[in-house]
């Protein structure tokens, strides 16, 4: 990966919708060398996709909270039937697994705290292998990106 490969992804994280013409201006290259380069990023699987970024407030999602969760123990079965039920939780936007004091943190949507107080008792009191949750209400996004623009 070279400087306009950089260049490219930069502006694409930056547009996703930008016209080929737009974007080889932008990077300097021809119209079809950037629609190969393009080509090439997907078909290597750098890029893995294009994604309408939804504004969830203006969906109705007023509240958002990051959830750490310590799991009562980490066999591989208790991890996969974890995984597998927070899957089917719509409110649930993101689930990763990390490394610290908790097993996981989640990133859960909710029309207001009363709202997230019954996504909380119905579906995520509910997950199996729990033994500790932390709520965390998120007050304001700063910032959010994939991919830090310097680094690519």
């Amino acid at each position: 990966m070279d400087r306009i490969d950089r260049s490219i992804l930069t502006a694409l994280q930056d547009n996703a919708r930008i016209s080929n013409v737009d974007l080889a201006n932008q990077v300097g290259l021809s119209p079809s060398a950037c629609l190969r380069r393009v080509a090439h990023l997907e078909n290597s699987g750098v890029i893995d996709g294009y994604h309408a970024k939804l504004d969830a407030a203006k969906m109705g999602h007023d509240v958002l909270v990051l959830l750490h969760i310590t799991l009562k123990g980490q066999s591989a079965e208790m991890m996969a039937e974890f995984e597998a039920a927070v899957a089917k939780i719509p409110q649930v936007l993101a689930c990763f697994l990390i490394a610290g004091e908790s097993d996981y943190i989640l990133r859960v949507a909710a029309r207001d705290v009363n709202d997230f107080g019954r996504v909380h008792s119905t579906y995520l009191s509910a997950l199996p292998h729990v033994l500790r949750m932390e709520s965390n209400f998120v007050l304001r996004e700063v910032m959010n990106r994939t991919m830090p623009p310097n680094h690519l």
